[in-house]
């Protein structure tokens, strides 16, 4: 309890905490837990549902109908690339990437949490999430028919193929995967991670890039 002196008396003021505890288990969780703005901070559109008083709204920060899994990537990988959320709609190219982040780099090797090789983990993507078939080396990916080559940083953009220059006797040494913003997948000593590109360990190293060439459907 704690005590304010006011003209020479002595009033009590109890502070109480209260505390509410939100499961997220249900697939709709983001539905229980609704966001409220004062009603002058949004625009009267289709999106917001009049609610909890006169002064708020309830908005739906779920209209795609997520589920709990693809908002958790959503949110994370949005906060990892420094990208709006709406920028992250891949979901299964990220839950992949997820499930393999912080695996010890070792060559030829291609065992979750144990050991990647850079070159095998783009192979086993590229086929599982694009269904695309590439070797398993960073020169048979870089000569593969499926992908164009180019040169150009600025035209980089999320999934395109890096390919990397460690020493003379083989021009192309390694691999990686462009994101977002300047944040790429890479091997190095520290594992399977996510790095930034402008870092000069890369731009040093950086040969070309590589996109799927558009399928005839």
């Amino acid at each position: 309890m704690m005590k304010y002196l006011t003209n020479n008396t002595t009033l009590p003021v109890v502070f109480l905490l209260l505390t509410f505890t939100v499961s997220c288990n249900s697939k709709k969780y983001i539905l229980d837990i609704p966001y409220n703005y004062p009603s002058d901070q949004l625009d009267d559109n289709s999106h917001a549902q009049k609610g909890i008083g006169e002064n708020y709204y309830i908005v739906d920060d779920n209209k795609e109908n997520l589920s709990d899994e693809q908002l958790r990537i959503k949110e994370k990988y949005s906060i990892i690339l420094k990208v709006m959320p709406k920028e992250i709609n891949n979901y299964q190219f990220y839950g992949y990437i997820d499930q393999w982040l912080g695996t010890p780099y070792k060559s030829q090797k291609l065992e979750e949490k144990v050991g990647v090789d850079c070159s095998y983990f783009v192979q086993a993507l590229y086929s599982d999430v694009f269904k695309v078939t590439f070797p398993k080396t960073p020169d048979g990916i870089f000569r593969s028919k499926s992908i164009q080559l180019f040169t150009g940083r600025t035209f980089l953009r999320e999934g395109d193929i890096l390919f990397f220059r460690y020493d003379k006797y083989r021009p192309i040494s390694d691999v990686g995967i462009y994101l977002h913003n300047d944040r790429i997948l890479a091997c190095t000593a520290d594992g399977l991670n996510i790095y930034n590109f402008n870092d000069e360990y890369f731009q040093l190293r950086y040969v070309a890039a590589g996109r799927l060439k558009p399928t005839n459907n």
